[in-house]
């Protein structure tokens, strides 16, 4: 007779347990962060970077300094290189110089008298009867049109050079350094002046807005391109040396892939943080340069104005008409210093190696 083997089992109790309902500890958040949903590398840098109050602030004034540089002119009364008291065919009106801040000249009084609206001179005029605050606007443009086409050139220039560098290696990449510490070495403020005398002759020649812009300020341009592109194409070079030993761009080579396509697709989307962070450094420090040499007057040619040239010329009345250098001096402070902020917010939201 077998005997009865079932399992006699325990009645099921339910117990609660308090330890349950304790708060995380710092390890299981950082174990949960760690466990986030995935995202894109772009999506995550620019939500760190709109994470930074500081870097979205200076977005901001950025963004409303380009946008009185571009929208203003289109609809302000007067123009950069009008002189208000200079009328063709009558007597100059000396009472249009040196207006101060919002006063008027004494045809404008007299048409105020009558009832007429005139707009104000909001930061006055010059020594020469030109309303300042659209001087400041246009050299506003200047200078952003300045390092916006500076970093691009850079940038195009050094990503050329650096990637084929970095990737060619050997003898290739030993000659190439070897021009760009050439290059390096060489003085561009000696180089823009020569290139003013030389082409002084030829824009002038050309007309058009080039004759405007001025020999100087080409010869600014053409100096970065010569010259301001050695350290992107140093730091590009860097990054495709330690990334091109990766086994993904092995297996790109075994499958054919072309020398051109593997720098495309597969080594610079590696390097895109370095990239980002140094065109956006690349700005401020172009728009500081152009400042500095029209400030030395090696820069835009009268009647074209620049921050540069504007702060020079209010030195001769610093004592009588300060506002003159605090307006263009704090306009070039402003668009500099938001955009180094940003530069660095960026380096922090984008490079890799500074992440928690």
């Amino acid at each position: 007779m077998q005997k009865d083997r079932r399992i006699k089992r325990k009645p099921f109790s339910f117990h609660l347990n308090t330890a349950d309902f304790l708060l995380a500890t710092e390890e299981e958040k950082a174990q949960q962060e760690i466990m986030r949903e995935s995202t894109s590398f772009f999506k995550d840098g620019m939500k760190r970077l709109l994470g930074n109050k500081i870097a979205v602030i200076c977005i901001v004034i950025v963004t409303i300094i380009t946008l009185i540089a571009i929208f203003v002119p289109m609809f302000y009364p007067y123009d950069y290189s009008e002189q208000l008291g200079v009328i063709p065919g009558k007597q100059v009106d000396p009472s249009y110089n040196n207006l101060r801040m919002f006063e008027y000249g004494k045809t404008e009084l007299e048409k105020k008298a009558n009832g007429e609206k005139v707009f104000p001179h909001i930061f006055g005029t010059d020594n020469m009867g030109r309303d300042y605050f659209i001087r400041v606007v246009y050299g506003t443009r200047i200078s952003l049109m300045v390092g916006l086409f500076a970093s691009i050139l850079v940038l195009i220039i050094g990503l050329l050079y650096g990637s084929i560098s970095g990737y060619a290696g050997g003898k290739v990449d030993l000659i190439m350094m070897r021009i760009v510490d050439v290059i390096y070495s060489l003085p561009d403020m000696l180089i823009i002046i020569l290139l003013s005398v030389v082409l002084n002759t030829t824009l002038t020649s050309l007309g058009g807005f080039l004759a405007r812009l001025g020999t100087n300020m080409i010869s600014i341009f053409i100096v970065f391109g010569l010259l301001y592109w050695v350290s992107m194409a140093r730091l590009i070079r860097g990054q495709i040396l330690s990334v091109k030993k990766q086994e993904f761009v092995l297996a790109a080579k075994s499958i054919g892939a072309s020398s051109s396509r593997i720098i495309k697709k597969h080594l610079l989307p590696n390097c895109i943080s370095v990239i980002i962070i140094s065109t956006a450094l690349q700005i401020p420090s172009a728009i500081f340069t152009e400042s500095f040499l029209s400030f030395l007057g090696l820069g835009v040619s009268d009647p074209m104005p620049s921050l540069g040239s504007l702060a020079s010329n209010a030195l001769s009345g610093i004592y009588s008409y300060t506002y003159r250098l605090v307006i263009p001096a704090v306009t070039i402070l402003l668009i500099v210093l938001s955009f180094n902020l940003i530069g660095d917010a960026l380096r922090d939201a984008f490079d890799p190696k500074l992440r928690n």
